[in-house]
């Protein structure tokens, strides 16, 4: 869709003209930014809310300044039945005016003033009722154990759902808010509430205190009957005078599992306080465990909503639920200021909230938990944004946004995981403290207001004492897409021994992209010195072609081209340099183990090798003890295994491997969590236990678990199944080889179960049950289950994206998904349309896949937002696949 663009012309008559403008920009209705003449100043907003029923009611009065003469001015809603509107001139007088629903898909809407109004302060009083949405947008409601909650999700194009206004980022005031709630029933939001009145029979009011400025996208509360804990007040600071009060917000008789995150929280807020200068800015602090939730967690001030798995932990909790739960409500408390304090400006910004939240949020899991690896986190997944940023249709950092479709697909690993390791990599060339004294003066300058990214990098640029060339190079990272490759040659000149670097864009075999793109990236090698050691030499590579000086380096030196694993590009080097590299694996850190890792997974893909020398040269990084280096050559392997391999001796070659170099260490480990054991070593158990049992089909590893999936599948005497009888980080592994060997009475026993279990972590791992089942007859009636109202909205992909490693279950899935296409996109909502294809068609591998799903969506596309994208990166991720599987001869598996 287009932006509205408004003629100079007719920016120079609104001061003469008004009432000739006023009559032309009626019918100019906007398709991207609402016009900037209108301009709120504070908003009141008034609810009435009872979860258990299915419409709430609500009162909106906005403040707002009119620069220019207009008998309309243009808001957003969607979904709502207005009943009146009353708008109050400067001088006291009331205007009856009109609610008109211009463009209801895009929830664009016109207050109609009926005569023209001169610029001056207005204030416009909405009355409306709307339906308590049920697909977890806006207003939404889920249940508890059979008790109904009412909570938001506004994020990011949702408010208007909610309530009439301007729901844009850059819109930002401050917000009065009020909630009429039964008596029975407790109501939290952004701020602390101020008071507590009678509103009539059965029904009380709640008013919070005022917040700061936020953007609509940030306004929250919740409605039901919550279990409200006090966890540990957050002491004060040097940037914080009084302690902050901190509360856990959970589903009634769940609150007392909220300890171990409110435990964890003060030490969270401290180091981000620490490393902004600035305290936390807002009243009090809930964090809020949601029955259902569309995202993983959302930052909200003061009210921060997360999935309820995320929150509620005890001393059986999976272990990567307990280190989750840590990791999201870092992300999401470093949101408090780089999102909320500081809001980027327009959507096309939105890396500087996600992007800087992923990257602190590293930072401070390196500080308070090291033992966590946050360092290799962040190396991991720029290496997965960097699949994805090797699509002709990958999006840029900073993206245009053309319509409502773009924003809700912009929450991808480009923004998130790509912009922190953008972010790392420059903090890294200017230094962490050069970097740290940028941050915190871009916080004080745009504190409570909005910011853009050429704030950002000029505050940076200050900081470092930087100019244009470094903000050049900056921006090339955030304006265009594409991941850059660092081609190197080693060479001998004049004494000294000089790396050739040259750079393009990578692209896989079978991509119709451009390769002739430059960035300026800071490349920095680590090679081998003369003396035995090692060093490290960087350089910006601004231009195609450079070199670099590799002082003291050792005779026929081996080089690591992205040292530390912290720059964000690939890197290829000539076959010998890379077996010689493979030699030093003992001499890198695991950083640069997991970049070793992505150079011969990309060189793979790029068609410089094939699988015999990814087998060979893989095979060292599975004795690592750092679990992250260990399983990451599972990614290609792989890969080779489902797509590559096609008789049954290269299957058993690769299977051979993969035992091989696994099953020790899983049995090592054993398949019962010991006492007081590294977090590292569940993880890693449950790692080798899903690889080694339901991709590669190891029986002895099936057998193990094949036991506590039937234990776990028993029935007590309360009618619940025993569930603990399994190694609670094993339970879902175990649930899907019990599904695959048992069939029918397994998946009978799951589907009969789920609706009577409330536990996040034990749905989960029922759910990873139900995706695993391989017979045809059972799998569709677990997909059948999934539009069920026993499945939650959004627990819904845990089983549609399951079993589609042979293009038999694809053809399965997509078969099904295409009969139940209405009811999927009913339950799901138009703000998960960018998943669709890549749920319906994901994971193909042939021109046929690709072309059923361009046919089928093609026609779609007007009618869920976000689909257009989601269509042409799964379509072109089914071809680029299928190019490899030509390229790529099987029989090199067999060397």
């Amino acid at each position: 869709m287009r932006k509205l663009v408004r003629p100079l012309l007719l920016t120079a008559l609104a001061a003469c003209c008004g009432s000739a403008l006023a009559a032309s920009a009626a019918n100019d209705q906007p398709h991207g930014k609402l016009p900037r003449w209108a301009m709120p100043e504070l908003y009141q907003l008034s609810f009435k809310v009872d979860p258990r029923q299915q419409d709430f009611s609500g009162t909106t009065v906005i403040k707002l300044k009119l620069t220019q003469a207009s008998d309309h001015i243009w808001m957003h809603g969607r979904e709502l039945k207005v009943a009146k509107v009353v708008v109050t001139d400067a001088a006291g007088k009331k205007h009856d005016a009109k609610y008109v629903d211009v463009a209801p898909q895009e929830g664009v809407v016109k207050i109609d003033f009926g005569s023209e109004l001169k610029p001056q302060e207005l204030t416009v009083a909405i009355d409306y009722t709307a339906p308590l949405n049920l697909q977890l947008q806006g207003l939404y409601k889920v249940s508890h154990e059979g008790q109904p909650y009412a909570m938001t999700q506004m994020e990011p194009i949702s408010a208007r759902y909610a309530f009439p206004g301007f729901d844009e980022p850059s819109f930002k005031t401050p917000f009065e808010l009020s909630l009429t709630i039964p008596n029975d029933e407790v109501g939290v939001a952004n701020t602390k509430q101020a008071k507590e009145e009678p509103a009539g029979s059965g029904w009380k009011k709640l008013t919070f205190t005022r917040t700061e400025p936020l953007p609509t996208y940030l306004v929250a509360f919740g409605v039901g009957p919550w279990d409200v804990v006090k966890g540990p007040d957050i002491s004060p600071t040097e940037y914080r005078k009084q302690a902050t009060e901190l509360r856990g917000v959970a589903a009634k008789g769940e609150g007392h599992r909220m300890q171990h995150v409110l435990s964890e929280t003060p030490s969270i807020i401290h180091t981000l306080e620490n490393y902004y200068g600035f305290g936390y800015p807002w009243d009090k602090l809930d964090l809020l465990a949601a029955p259902d939730f569309s995202a993983g967690a959302m930052e909200n001030p003061g009210l921060v909503t997360f999935r309820d798995w995320l929150l509620l932990l005890d001393k059986d909790s999976p272990a990567n639920y307990v280190r989750g739960s840590f990791n999201v409500t870092a992300h999401e408390l470093a949101h408090q200021w780089t999102g909320d304090t500081v809001t980027m400006g327009w959507w096309d910004d939105l890396w500087l909230n996600e992007a800087f939240a992923t990257w602190m949020q590293q930072k401070v899991t390196q500080k308070v938990h090291p033992e966590y690896r946050a360092d290799l986190d962040r190396v991991r997944g720029a290496q997965g944004a960097m699949n994805n940023d090797s699509l002709v249709t990958a999006r840029k950092i900073r993206q245009e946004i053309t319509g409502n479709g773009d924003i809700e697909t912009a929450f991808d690993g480009i923004t998130y995981q790509k912009g922190a390791s953008v972010l790392g990599m420059f903090e890294g060339y200017v230094t962490e403290p050069v970097f740290q004294k940028g941050m915190r003066a871009y916080i004080q300058e745009h504190k409570f207001g909005n910011a853009t990214a050429d704030d950002l990098i000029a505050s940076i640029a200050k900081a470092a004492d930087k100019g244009e060339d470094f903000k050049a190079a900056f921006r090339s990272f955030l304006n265009q897409s594409g991941v850059p490759y660092v081609q190197t040659k080693i060479a001998q000149e004049g004494g000294k021994t000089v790396l050739h670097l040259s750079q393009s864009r990578y692209l896989p075999v079978g991509s119709s992209g451009d390769a002739n793109r430059v960035w300026g990236v800071p490349v920095c090698v680590r090679y081998g010195t003369a003396a035995g050691g090692s060093k490290v030499s960087c350089e910006l590579l601004s231009q195609k072609e450079g070199t670099m000086v590799l002082a003291d380096a050792a005779k026929n030196t081996w080089f690591m081209p992205n040292a530390n694993g912290s720059g964000y590009y690939r890197f290829s080097m000539a076959k010998a340099d890379l077996v010689a590299l493979g030699k030093q694996i003992g001499k890198l850190d695991d950083a640069e183990q997991l970049a070793y890792d992505d150079a011969v997974g990309s060189g793979f893909r790029h068609g410089d090798l094939d699988a015999g020398d990814v087998l060979t040269a893989l095979k060292p990084l599975t004795a690592s003890k750092t679990r992250e280096v260990a399983i990451a050559p599972l990614t290609t392997v792989d890969w080779i295994y489902e797509l590559e391999a096609t008789s049954d001796a290269q299957r058993a070659k690769v299977r051979d491997w993969v035992k091989s170099a696994y099953l020790p260490r899983m049995q090592q480990l054993g398949y019962k969590r010991k006492p007081g054991e590294a977090d590292s070593d569940s993880l890693l158990r449950t790692a080798l236990a899903e690889s080694l049992a339901l991709d590669y089909q190891i029986p002895e590893v099936r057998a193990e678990l094949l036991k506590q999936g039937d234990a776990a599948l028993k029935t007590k005497a309360d009618g619940s199944l025993d569930l603990a009888a399994a190694d609670p980080d094993l339970l879902g592994v175990a649930l899907g080889v019990a599904a695959q060997e048992r069939g029918k009475s397994a998946v009978d026993t799951l589907i009969a179960q789920l609706p009577k279990t409330s536990d996040p972590a034990s749905r989960n791992a029922m759910l990873q049950g139900l995706a695993s089942v391989k017979d045809p007859a059972d799998a569709e009636r677990a997909r059948d289950f999934a539009l069920s109202k026993d499945v939650k909205v959004g627990e819904m992909a845990a089983i549609l994206r399951g079993n589609r490693d042979t293009q038999a279950s694809r053809d399965a899935i997509w078969k099904w998904s295409v009969a139940n296409y209405d009811k999927i996109v009913a339950r799901t909502g138009s703000f998960a349309g960018g998943r669709l294809p890549s749920m319906m068609g994901g994971g193909g591998c042939s021109q046929a896949e690709a072309d059923r799903l361009e046919a089928f969506f093609k026609p779609r596309l007007k009618d869920v937002t976000g689909a257009e994208r989601g269509l042409a990166q799964t379509r072109e991720n089914t071809l680029l696949c299928a190019a490899l599987k030509a390229k790529q001869d099987p029989a090199a598996i067999m060397r």
